[in-house]
């Protein structure tokens, strides 16, 4: 495996500031699409390698559409900023992932307390953000003490999907929860100072900007791990974020012990948010600037469940059910 190239494509994504997951899905794919060819460098390869790829993906691999989409992403970016040769002709015969089309799985208001009742901690400090303020996973794990305005009562979400900053509201019934956990988070940031650590992480080289920022109260996250561990970039030990899969597996087990058979997840919530707020008589485009959504077609799916038995249809059965009688 060409060790060099390797590091040449991290090196072009951590310049523009890509994130830690985005570089470990491209350098992923990048090692598979060599390995399908032979070992053979990249360089040696055109376009009608990648439309091979991509095809065997589809075809063999029985890959999701988004899915096969990535691994083109990540093979484009490989031959535009780290090769220079970018690809003149792709696309015309590849074999496409068929893309279904889902509509999103939605939690009544009960279904969401009994899924919150079977959590706790800050597991469910975190649940009730997600759905409380319509966050994204990663935008919830990622957020830092001086992130929340509680006097203000909403949150800063920082870099989110598509580098975008935005304000989201924040309830009321979470306030006081919110003040013990930052307290938390100072006294645990106390003892790692004490200890000759103290430091975090900080995006796009503000370590170097701000020296002493990083040992700042106000730029340690909200949810730390609860150990500390070496960057997978640098190499430094600092105290992370709690991991985004302890808080998958702890809202998945609530979700199997409230009685839910649906398909759910932590992104659910976000659903929920959305569709909740536009049948409490939410303007739609207020909603779209809550969940950060470039387009209002991507937020006008949420209405799917407002509209009864899809466009108001009411079902003919309705006027037959009082005078049938299921059989002994």
């Amino acid at each position: 495996m060409p060790s060099e190239l390797l590091q040449s494509l991290r090196n072009a994504i951590r310049v523009r500031h890509y994130s830690i997951r985005t570089e470990k899905s491209y350098v992923d794919w990048v090692r598979r699409y060599i390995r399908f060819n032979g070992m053979r460098h990249p360089s040696e390869l055109s376009g009608d390698d990648v439309s091979r790829f991509l095809t065997w993906l589809a075809t063999e691999r029985d890959v999701a559409a988004s899915t096969q989409n990535q691994a083109l992403n990540a093979l484009v970016f490989l031959y535009a900023n780290v090769l220079h040769n970018p690809l003149e002709r792709i696309g015309a015969d590849i074999v496409r992932a068929k893309r279904p089309v889902n509509l999103p799985t939605v939690f009544t208001e009960q279904e969401v307390m009994k899924v919150l009742a079977e959590l706790g901690g800050q597991y469910w400090l975190m649940a009730a953000l997600l759905y409380g303020s319509g966050l994204r996973l990663m935008e919830c794990v990622r957020l830092r003490v001086k992130d929340v305005e509680l006097d203000y009562r909403c949150l800063i979400v920082r870099d989110g999907k598509g580098q975008k900053d935005r304000v989201v509201t924040l309830a009321d019934a979470l306030i006081e929860e919110l003040r013990s956990q930052i307290l938390r988070v100072r006294t645990l940031h106390t003892r790692d100072l004490a200890a000759g650590s103290g430091s975090v992480w900080l995006p796009h080289a503000l370590d170097r900007k701000y020296p002493n920022a990083s040992r700042e109260s106000g730029w340690q996250y909200l949810f730390p791990s609860g150990n500390r561990s070496a960057d997978p970039r640098s190499g430094v030990i600092r105290r992370h974020h709690v991991d985004s899969s302890n808080l998958q597996k702890a809202v998945r087990r609530a979700i199997l012990k409230a009685g839910i058979v649906r398909k759910a997840s932590c992104h659910t919530f976000r659903h929920s948010f959305a569709t909740h707020l536009l049948a409490s008589g939410a303007d739609i485009r207020t909603v779209q600037e809550q969940l950060g959504h470039s387009d209002i077609r991507t937020t006008q799916i949420y209405t799917h469940l407002l509209e009864r038995g899809g466009n108001a249809v009411i079902s003919p059965l309705n006027r037959l059910l009082p005078r049938l009688t299921p059989k002994k």
